[in-house]
């Protein structure tokens, strides 16, 4: 696990008055199973292409349903402007261009 995502666990439980032992347990406990699902998905992906394939498919699916259905509304909540839209557009632009290469 990235320092980043730990720091992005991290932030936001302190933030909302957990105590610091709990935030590092939690943060850790994320490490652990992360590792634990490299492990199953390095020997589940060396059985073939195909299941690879349906993996990831299947874990970018669920990416998209989370930014469509909880971050997307939220940012709009919080800002109420047309930069998150933009943002969104922008983005999703950028990724579809950088496929292409």
């Amino acid at each position: 696990m990235t320092s980043q995502s730990g720091i992005s666990m991290a932030v936001p439980m302190k933030n909302g008055g957990m105590e610091k032992g709990k935030v590092v347990f939690y943060v850790l406990l994320s490490g652990v199973t992360t590792g634990i699902g490299a492990f199953f998905g390095a020997l589940v992906g060396g059985i073939s292409q195909e299941i690879i394939s349906m993996c990831l498919s299947f874990a970018a699916g669920a990416m998209l349903y989370i930014v469509a259905g909880e971050l997307m509304p939220e940012s709009n909540t919080l800002y109420r402007g047309r930069m998150t839209a933009l943002g969104n557009i922008f983005g999703f632009l950028l990724g579809m261009m950088a496929m292409s290469l």
